[in-house]
């Protein structure tokens, strides 16, 4: 069983700042990835941004140049770092991870519950 508790959504006014993280726990054996990924209402699910268990970061093209995605592996914990907020960037932010996890083969796919980023004047 893995469990991802995202934490750090709220409201924030353009050009603002935010920073998400996201702990997972469980019988994790190791990461694959972990990442961000969003969903606005009336829109699909889309990747934010990545990461792997490399260090090689992946970024929608809409978020380049203003979010950071980053991880402490000894916590099993991926940030992401948001900056120069836009009303664009409203969403429910999912946390995502790829796990080898104790008695299952393979890489497995687990998500948080999401947290709310709303992007407002």
């Amino acid at each position: 069983q893995v469990q991802l508790v995202e934490s750090g959504g709220g409201l924030v006014q353009p050009g603002g700042s935010l920073r998400l993280s996201c702990a997972a726990s469980g019988s994790i054996v190791s990461i694959n990835s972990m990442g961000w990924y969003r969903q606005a209402p009336g829109k699909e699910r889309e990747l934010v941004a990545s990461i792997t268990s490399g260090g090689s970061t992946n970024y929608a093209d809409s978020v380049k140049g203003r979010f950071t995605i980053s991880r402490d592996n000894a916590k099993n914990t991926v940030y992401v770092q948001m900056n120069s907020l836009k009303p664009e960037d409203t969403a429910v932010y999912y946390c995502n991870g790829r796990f080898q996890v104790l008695f299952k083969s393979g890489v497995n796919d687990y998500w948080g519950q999401g947290t709310q980023v709303t992007v407002s004047s």
